[in-house]
């Protein structure tokens, strides 16, 4: 083999070994991001939500744009290190259940645990038997407590996966952070009289999408979940603007 033919095998080797590497990351970040599904676009419906019933409750009653990107900034960062925080304890509580659950079932079925014909026939109408399909089941075995515990066991729930804490606080960080910026990026860039327009425009777009993926998720009606979410974020603008002007009323002089 030529000097030419062997560094060429090498570099095909380390790019296949970096491809190799690069595969089961890819395929973790799938899987955590499925797994985070529903948080992620909860999260990102808190954030659009409201970071954009904070910012036009500022923009109403000030010409500032400095006043409402100070507003906004630091409500969504608030907001999503809340929900980061929320979202972990949710996730950590709901482990420790079924972990406690798992370790309940494994009790059950171990060898020294006593097999009840009637768990068994409680589990048999719960696969579909009738009940004296599962009465009569139950009593054939009753006798031979290895051949019930046996069937108590594959009769038993699949196991579930529990959530990881913190992958389950990292996505909703991230997700809430994001869609918090989304109506704030317009006072930003523009006036603050056509960035009223522009973010309002925007975060409705953002909601439409946001109510399409729970469509997708929950396996509901897409126009009815795209019309309630967009309807919770217009509201959450008007409770902002209405509270904002009072205040402003009231206080300002």
């Amino acid at each position: 083999m030529t000097i030419d033919a062997q560094e060429a095998a090498i570099e095909h080797g380390h790019s296949g070994g970096g491809q190799a590497t690069n595969a089961p990351l890819l395929q973790k970040l799938k899987a955590s991001l499925a797994s985070a599904a529903g948080t992620i676009v909860f999260g990102m419906e808190d954030g659009t939500v409201s970071i954009f019933g904070l910012i036009f409750g500022v923009a109403a009653t000030t010409s500032s744009t400095a006043t409402v990107l100070i507003a906004g900034a630091s409500g969504a960062a608030a907001a999503a290190v809340s929900m980061m925080a929320g979202a972990y304890l949710d996730a950590e509580t709901s482990r420790d259940e079924i972990q406690k659950k798992q370790a309940q079932l494994q009790s059950a079925s171990s060898p020294s645990a006593a097999a009840d014909p009637a768990e068994l026939a409680s589990r048999l109408t719960a696969a579909g038997l009738t009940a004296e399909q599962s009465a009569a089941l139950s009593g054939a075995v009753q006798n031979d407590p290895k051949v019930l515990r046996a069937l108590l066991v594959a009769l038993q729930p699949a196991p579930e996966a529990p959530p990881n804490p913190w992958e389950q606080a990292l996505w909703m960080l991230v997700a809430d952070f994001f869609s918090a910026t989304v109506p704030i990026m317009p006072f930003v860039l523009l006036p603050i009289s056509q960035a009223r327009i522009v973010s309002a425009a925007v975060t409705i777009a953002l909601l439409v999408l946001l109510g399409f993926g729970r469509a997708q998720i929950a396996g509901r009606s897409v126009a009815r979940t795209i019309v309630e979410t967009v309807s919770i974020g217009v509201a959450a603008a008007l409770a902002g603007v209405a509270i904002g002007v009072l205040i402003n009323r009231a206080f300002g002089g």
